[in-house]
């Protein structure tokens, strides 16, 4: 039989990713999608699209990280190998607006659905999805999997929470469960109020003539940039493993947006100071200036490593929203790579 695994926020970008992965190692694979009054299930398009039928081993069901009872019914029925919890509210500016809500999907989410695993008595294969946000104002750099957190969003400090519940329920009760630091990993499949995604959407519309300015915040703020498609395969090599551990997943570079700005112009031929304003509205309460990982323990206990390098990743995003937007205007449907 094939091993199951279950996807928290699989409708997001990573989800999406990971999803793919699983479906193209044989997996049967369960997503939990909140309902809505709008279809938000987009980034699933390319499985579904899929010649290979995965489709056939793709199961989507209701639900919500706020709902407990909800999540052990889900458990039960489904009964997964592998629980992936990538659910969160993961905008960090918009944490600012709402902390609260924030907080009960990232941090209270995550506890529920631990203990969902503890009372069901489910012996699956936890990973945790964290993040470098919770390094903050950085006490060193490069952050490795010791450097001790500092958050400085409503955001930050709930996956503080939510990585250190996930490693008492791995001591108190034995449960196989990890902790994947990721640092900032982009794609096409990015949502387009990020930042990097902001810039390369903006870039396809100015090139159409649909647009002209493009309001940023901080551009010195320095960022560790991977590539998502690369980064859910650590998650899955995270649980492979005899023994759950926390892994820091980075390329060890950094770069500024301004950087990201220069590369993704002048990749379309374009100069970014003619068409970038800067909003003061886009300034975080609280800024975080530089987050760059270490991810040296990951290589070696894992044998993962990143792949794509960063001007290459700014160029494949450009690239691919300028011809997702030529293919809405001629009425065509594109899925993002």
């Amino acid at each position: 039989m094939a091993q199951k695994a279950l996807i928290t926020g699989i409708t997001g970008q990573d989800g999406s990713y990971l999803a793919e992965l699983l479906l193209g190692k044989g997996y049967e694979v369960h997503g939990i999608i909140r309902r809505a009054s709008t279809f938000n299930t987009g980034r699933l398009e390319a499985i579904y699209s899929d010649t290979h039928s995965a489709k056939t081993r793709l199961f989507l069901h209701y639900g919500d990280l706020s709902d407990a009872s909800g999540i052990s019914r889900l458990l039960a029925e489904t009964h997964p190998e592998e629980i992936y919890n990538l659910a969160a509210q993961s905008h960090v500016r918009v944490s600012f607006d709402s902390p609260e809500y924030t907080t009960d999907i990232a941090a209270t989410g995550t506890v529920r659905l631990l203990e969902a695993m503890r009372q069901t008595g489910l012996k699956a294969r936890f990973y945790q999805a964290s993040s470098s946000e919770m390094y903050g104002k950085a006490r060193e750099i490069p952050q490795s999997e010791t450097t001790p957190f500092y958050p400085r969003s409503p955001y930050g400090c709930a996956k503080v929470y939510a990585y250190w519940i996930t490693v008492n329920y791995r001591e108190s009760y034995g449960l196989h469960a990890s902790n994947g630091i990721l640092f900032n990993h982009e794609s096409p499949r990015r949502g387009e109020t990020f930042v990097t995604r902001k810039i390369t959407r903006a870039i396809a519309h100015i090139l159409a003539g649909l647009q002209d300015k493009l309001y940023l915040g901080n551009l010195e703020a320095k960022r560790d940039w991977g590539y998502a498609k690369e980064y859910v395969e650590a998650m899955w090599l995270m649980l492979q493993q005899d023994k759950p551990d926390d892994y820091v997943v980075a390329t060890g570079e950094t770069h500024s947006i301004r950087e990201f700005l220069d590369v993704a112009f002048a990749h379309a031929g374009l100069r970014w100071e003619k068409h970038v304003e800067i909003d003061p509205r886009y300034y975080r309460p609280a800024e975080v200036d530089l987050l760059m990982g270490d991810s040296s323990k990951a290589r070696r206990q894992l044998g993962w490593e990143p792949k794509t390098k960063f001007g290459d990743l700014v160029k494949l995003m450009v690239d691919t929203d300028i011809q997702l937007l030529k293919d809405h205007r001629e009425g065509r449907i594109k899925v993002t790579s």
